[in-house]
């Protein structure tokens, strides 16, 4: 069984490894850890700190959760982040991410995560590639998994638009 998230929000943490040295927050209900003090939790809260790069996210995982590899929910919403690292791609197991609020202009970051095919939730609202011509299409062209996108589900005529505007963008080049 799965307990809470990790919550290691509010820190005003600037990069993630400063999340080592941080205690989670307590919320309503205990976090449940195993023999070697890990949390027995699928989700960690990053949010709303001054995160920049996340590039040693596995560490920080490793550190708090029994069972990294099973992360499931990751809120990174509210920081500084400028791209999409790689290392989310390493996450098999994420089904929602929150990357809203954040610094990301370029939506072509979106198609790095193309390879997590259990992903159906993302955020990337708040962020500048929102305002790029076919954002809602593009993103959900390159995870067509996706059931909800900016806390709104992707519906079918949605996926279908979707598929033509990618076409209609390949025979253009």
């Amino acid at each position: 069984m799965y307990g809470p998230p990790v919550d290691l929000s509010f820190n005003h943490l600037s990069c993630v490894t400063g999340a080592l040295s941080v205690v989670p927050r307590s919320g309503l209900r205990c976090l449940n850890t195993n023999s070697k003090k890990k949390c027995l939790s699928r989700s960690l809260r990053l949010n709303n700190n001054n995160i920049t790069d996340i590039t040693d996210l596995q560490q920080v995982l490793s550190h708090f959760l029994a069972q990294p590899s099973k992360l499931g929910w990751l809120d990174l919403s509210f920081n500084k982040i400028t791209s999409i690292n790689s290392v989310l791609c390493d996450l098999h197991e994420l089904r929602v991410l929150y990357l809203h609020g954040n610094s990301i202009d370029n939506l072509p970051e979106v198609d790095k995560l193309h390879k997590l095919q259990y992903l159906h939730t993302i955020t990337l609202h708040g962020n500048a590639l929102e305002t790029t011509k076919g954002y809602r299409n593009h993103v959900i062209s390159v995870l067509p998994q996706l059931k909800k996108m900016d806390y709104a589900a992707v519906t079918h005529e949605e996926r279908v638009l979707a598929n033509v505007w990618q076409q209609s963008r390949w025979t253009h080049k």
